[in-house]
């Protein structure tokens, strides 16, 4: 892909609406479609002269549809791969399901989340917006909050050295040897998950925490945990759907559960599309 100069950039969020700036600013012939930004536009018409397709990030939540924030009429994925045949796709967070469905029709698909230097880049924008998060729905100063991160992976880590001096205590958990390993190297308190369901455990882990952070994908707190956790304590899931937390059982209980996903799309779209365009020129 050299010398790619028309765009393409369809649905998602804020993000996908500064990419579509910073590219015209670069001189690029950028269409837009699903963004509302120029609703005149048909998708027949803007991809008629385009060379790559820019996505959003992720680039659906049902396989169906294209995910697009702005717009009530639904994207369908298989139409936009019928009409950008042969062409290349780079979104975020592509199915497997979709990248089958566009070989059908010759179309490179470029998962732009699989790039390492853009992961960790996120992880910035979702700590930030973590910290956010805490400020606003505690009532407390977070100098004196004791804070559980669950997991120890690339958000959490970025999370924990940014809180690191904004709280009182830190304690991260993992059941993975290696984060166990690096929990220790960095100096947090450590729990291991894989002694979290001895009831001693669970009580001793859950009890005194004014955040518990989950960037877990998997069911961490569940019916049985969650009865130790304060009714104070806020709770974050910041692993995608359908998170870490048991939402139901947290609101029966009581207890405050924000699940905050995409948060480089929504406290700063603007780094996070300078972000994506980097990678963008990186790979054409």
């Amino acid at each position: 892909m050299e010398k790619i100069n028309k765009f393409l950039v369809i649905g998602g969020d804020l993000r996908n609406v500064e990419l579509a700036k910073l590219l015209k600013e670069d001189g690029k012939t950028v269409y837009t479609y699903g963004m509302n930004v120029n609703s005149s536009e048909t998708l027949e018409k803007s991809v008629e002269d385009i060379e790559v397709v820019i996505g959003p990030i992720p680039f659906s939540r049902d396989d169906l549809t294209v995910n697009s924030k702005f717009v009530e009429s639904k994207i369908l994925i298989k139409d936009l791969l019928e009409r950008i045949k042969g062409k290349s796709l780079i979104a975020g967070n592509i199915s497997k399901e979709v990248e089958e469905i566009a070989k059908n029709y010759n179309i490179e698909v470029i998962d732009i989340m699989k790039s390492e230097k853009l992961a960790v880049l996120n992880t910035i924008a979702t700590a930030e917006g973590t910290i956010e998060i805490m400020i606003a729905n505690t009532n407390t100063i977070l100098f004196n909050s004791n804070v559980l991160i669950l997991g120890f992976g690339r958000v959490a880590k970025t999370l924990a050295i940014r809180l690191k001096g904004l709280v009182q205590s830190i304690t991260c958990a993992s059941r993975e040897d290696e984060e166990l390993a690096w929990i220790e190297v960095y100096g947090y308190e450590k729990i291991d998950l894989n002694n979290f369901s001895k009831y001693q455990e669970i009580e001793k882990s859950l009890t005194n925490y004014d955040v518990i952070i989950n960037t877990i994908p998997s069911m961490i707190l569940d019916v049985e945990k969650l009865k130790y956790v304060d009714k104070e304590t806020l709770l974050i899931d910041l692993a995608s759907n359908p998170g870490g937390i048991d939402k139901e059982e947290a609101k029966n209980q009581g207890i405050k559960l924000i699940h905050a996903l995409g948060l480089p799309g929504k406290v700063a779209p603007k780094s996070s599309a300078k972000f994506i365009k980097d990678i963008v020129y990186e790979i054409i």
